[in-house]
Parts: structure tokens; C-alpha cells; sequence
């Protein structure tokens, strides 16, 4: 599903944030990316979801090389991936509903079809009966279960997360964590960023760590 083949990623004065890395992630695969702040994570998952290229090497996935996509692809490409925030990054103004049937609403998807999709996945992360609050009003792992309904409302066959469980208690952690593995026994691909070394113990998924922008450890 996704392959990295000889992968850097360098900025400004010849500084690299990502450097010869070769990976493979396997088709309904979980993967934890770990290392210390720095390591090359985020800068990883912004190339997954095509926010950058890579300077060198190739990255393709589900088949496709993403730095030869035109910008046409990308957004169809986006479409197939569901991306989730340390930070949740919900719209205060707009409830719950609102918050979740954005995307769908923006892909063009009828209304009838909107509404069914969203409730699917609020009553999936055990939220439907807070869809007409606002996200002020709900706990910090509420918003982090609407923000990964949000990422699943268009059925992605990959879905990202970074750090999604920095801002929570370990308990809700965990809680959040059981909710990937969930997405991921549907056959869903799950790739999580997270420094949370005990957490990836307690969950029990293949972690790479990185250092520096090198795969250090595959475990």
C-alpha cells in the first residue's frame, strides 16, 4: 500500500528532515511511527498526504508515484486518505453533524447521502447522540472521536494520524488507540505518529522508529 524507496526530504541550508528512508507498509497493515521530536515524523506523513515531494528517492502508494501526480490527482488522490490532528482542528462555530458531514458535503455528495454517511460514523465512534452539540461542549476525547469520524466519513483506505493522543490522559489514550485498531480490523491501513512508547507497547502494532531522519528500529 505504501512504499518508500530511498525517500529524503532536505529544507533549507542543506538540512534534512527525512534521509534515505526505504519502508513498506503492507495493505490493511497498522503501523506505529515513533522517535523523538524532529525524527522526521510529521514530515513523513506530509509527504503521504502529498503536502510536499520528496527531494530524492520515491514514494508510491496504492500504486501510484505521488510526486508525479498533477494537482487534478492529488485532490482525487486526498479523497482516499482520512487525516487526524493532535490538535482535532474542529470548526467551533459548526456542531458536531456540521463538523463530520463537511467533507462529504464539500465532495459533492447528496444530501440524503451526507446524512446517512455522517450518522454511519458518529454512531461508530459512539457519538450520535452528540451530533447537534458544539465542539466547546464536549471532553477532549470526545473531540478527538469526532475528528476521526471526520477522517473516516468518506471511507479512506488509509488513515493517518499524528500525535492524535498528545493532548489526552493515558485511559483516553488507550480508548482512542482501540478505536484505530477497530478501523483497522475493517481492513482499513493505519499509520500513527505518536512519541508514546508505552502506548505503542500497550497496543502491540509494528513500530518504526526514527532518529534524525533514519529508520533506527523496526519492531
Amino acid at each position: 500500500m505504501i512504499e518508500a524507496q530511498g525517500v529524503s526530504k532536505m529544507y533549507s541550508r542543506g538540512v534534512y528532515a527525512l534521509r534515505e528512508l526505504t519502508l513498506r507498509v503492507d495493505k490493511g497493515e497498522f503501523v506505529f511511527l515513533t522517535g523523538p521530536s524532529g525524527a522526521g515524523k510529521s514530515t513523513l506523513l506530509r509527504l503521504l498526504l502529498r503536502q510536499d515531494v520528496p527531494s530524492d528517492g520515491k514514494l508510491v502508494v496504492g500504486g501510484r508515484d505521488l510526486a508525479q501526480l498533477t494537482q487534478r490527482q492529488v485532490q482525487a488522490y486526498r479523497r482516499s486518505l482520512g487525516f487526524v490532528f493532535q490538535d482535532f482542528k474542529l470548526l467551533p462555530n459548526k456542531t458536531v453533524l456540521e463538523n463530520v458531514s463537511f467533507v462529504p458535503r464539500v465532495l459533492g455528495m447528496a444530501d440524503s447521502q451526507q446524512q446517512r454517511r455522517t450518522f454511519q460514523v458518529l454512531k461508530w465512534v459512539g457519538l450520535q447522540h452528540r451530533m447537534n452539540a458544539f465542539p466547546l461542549e464536549l471532553s477532549g476525547g470526545e473531540q478527538q472521536r469526532i475528528a476521526i469520524a471526520r477522517a473516516l466519513v468518506n471511507d479512506p483506505i488509509i488513515i493517518l494520524a499524528d500525535e492524535p493522543t498528545g493532548n489526552l490522559d493515558p485511559d483516553l489514550s488507550l480508548e482512542i488507540m482501540n478505536l484505530f485498531r477497530e478501523i483497522n480490523a475493517r481492513g482499513t491501513t493505519v499509520m500513527v505518529a505518536t512519541h508514546d512508547r508505552e502506548l505503542i507497547r500497550r497496543v502491540g502494532r509494528r513500530a518504526v522508529t526514527l532518529d534524525h531522519g533514519h529508520i533506527v528500529e523496526v519492531a
